[in-house]
This record gives structure tokens, C-alpha cells and sequence, in this order.
């Protein structure tokens, strides 16, 4: 069976691509901060033969316009809009990283609202605003930008500290090309987003389907974090991949579209 090729679309506020057919069940990924819609498109070929299969490009990268303010509460409302605008009524929602945070935020305004949820190398909190870590970890992502680098000349380093052992030189190349494009304001505005993002106490009432899948090599999201996080939800599955860093999707595609069709043909054992 051949692959559908995405369809790039610009309505309204959000750009996307998508492929597909239009009546199948919506199957929304979600990039990170690094990313964009195109980030996704080895799974939108992977999964368009079965789902309508669609990539957002978030608020402020590629097509679609930024916010006014930038939090993760405002890009989960970001999310709310989009899905009404393309029409994808309870969708499945693959988040990676923030896309993953925004996800969680968007549970608690509709809890309901999606088929089943995938938690993508991501974290329930950043912790404290305030804090000493995050302060570091901020000051070392935006310090570069702040000394007159550009995203483009800091692509290379950015996503070679991200990723794990023998990733694809395809899904390398367009990893860089993706943060390399990604405007500088927009990169600071979701980095400064984290601070203080904490949605631990909503975890347990999450109770829809959902899947953790993390990456052994993950310095960002670790493992050891995200197998905890799991048994906080009910019913959780999770999910680690050996050998892998913080960009999954595209550092072993087959292996994250494995993960990700077996947790799909489990929700269609339960409907």
C-alpha cells in the first residue's frame, strides 16, 4: 500500500499538515519546542493509511501566528481552538515534550474530549519558577542567543546534545533543520513557558487511555522520571526505547511508530 504524502494547510490562526482520509479518527501530534509540524512527517505517512493524521505547527512557528502571552495554559487553549477549527472530534493526541505538556494542561479543561492520549518524552513539572535548576537550564538554552548566536548556527550542538546512540541521519538532518528554523522569539517565549509548569496533581484523574513512551538516553525527560509519572495515572502503559534520546520520533522512527501503532491497535480491542 502506497503512503499518503501530508497535505501542508494554513487555516485560520494554525498551519498543519495532514494526511489521510478526512472521516477517519484524528490522530494529532504535537511537536516540542525544537520542533515543527513537519517534524512529524515520517508518522503521518506511517499512520495516514489508517487514522486522519495531523501535525500542528504551534503557536509562533512555521505558518502559525504567535500569542500575545505565552504559557503553557494559553497554548492548551491554542490546542482547544485548533482541534475545533480543523473539526477532529475526540481525537487521539500524541504530545512530545511541551506538546506533551500542553496535552496534560488541556486534560483538565476537557477531560473527556480525546480517545486516548500519548505522553511523548515529556514531564508532569518543571518545578519551582524560582529555582536554581531551572534558572540554569533556562540560563544555559538562552545564554547563546543572549551572546549572538542564531538558531541556525546553534541547530548542530542543540540536537546533538538531545539525542541517544546511533540516531538516523535523515531524522538528524531534519531535527536540525527544524530548530534551526524555529524564530528566536518564539524559542525564548516556550522556554520561559516551563517555568513553574506543574501538573502533578492532576495526574490521577486522567482516565482516558494513555501511554508513556520514553526515551534510556533522555536527559531532558528521563526515563527513570517518566516510569514514575506512569503509575500516577490509571491505567497508564508505559513505554522505554532503548538507546534513545529526547527526539524519538526522529532518531528511530520505526522504532516510536512500533510503540505507538501497538498502542493504537489496543484501542481498537476496546472500542
Amino acid at each position: 500500500m502506497s503512503q499518503p504524502s501530508p497535505m501542508i494547510t494554513k487555516d485560520g490562526r494554525f498551519a498543519y499538515e495532514a494526511a489521510g482520509d478526512p472521516g477517519a479518527t484524528p490522530l494529532i501530534f504535537l511537536h516540542g519546542i525544537g520542533g515543527a509540524a513537519r517534524a512529524w512527517r515520517h508518522q503521518l505517512a506511517a499512520f495516514g493509511t489508517r487514522f486522519r493524521a495531523i501535525a500542528w505547527d504551534m503557536p509562533g512557528y512555521g505558518g502559525s501566528a504567535p500569542l500575545a502571552s505565552v504559557s503553557i495554559g494559553a497554548l492548551a487553549n491554542a490546542l482547544q481552538q485548533f482541534i475545533e477549527q480543523i473539526d477532529a472530534g475526540r481525537p487521539v493526541l500524541v504530545g512530545h515534550s511541551i506538546g506533551g505538556m500542553i496535552v496534560q494542561k488541556w486534560l483538565v479543561q476537557a477531560p473527556q474530549s480525546a480517545r486516548a492520549v500519548v505522553l511523548a518524552q515529556t514531564s508532569p513539572a518543571f518545578g519551582k519558577a524560582d529555582g536554581d535548576w531551572q534558572k540554569s537550564f533556562i540560563a544555559a538554552r538562552l545564554g547563546p542567543l543572549d551572546r549572538g548566536e542564531t538558531m541556525r548556527s546553534l541547530a548542530p550542538s542543540l540536537v546533538k546534545e538531545l539525542v541517544g546512540d546511533d540516531p538516523d541521519p535523515k531524522g538528524m538532518e531534519l531535527a536540525r533543520d527544524c530548530m534551526g528554523s524555529v524564530p528566536e522569539a518564539s524559542y525564548r517565549a516556550m522556554m520561559l513557558a516551563l517555568m513553574g509548569f506543574d501538573q502533578r496533581s492532576t495526574l490521577k484523574d486522567i482516565s482516558i487511555p494513555t501511554l508513556l513512551l520514553s526515551g534510556s538516553k533522555d536527559s531532558n525527560a528521563p526515563a527513570a522520571m517518566m516510569a514514575k509519572t506512569a503509575t500516577y495515572i490509571p491505567g497508564a502503559e508505559y513505554v522505554e526505547l532503548a538507546g534513545v534520546g529526547h527526539l524519538a520520533n526522529l532518531e528511530r522512527p520505526v522504532a516510536f511508530d512500533e510503540a505507538l501503532g501497538r498502542f493504537l491497535n489496543s484501542l481498537a480491542t476496546q472500542a
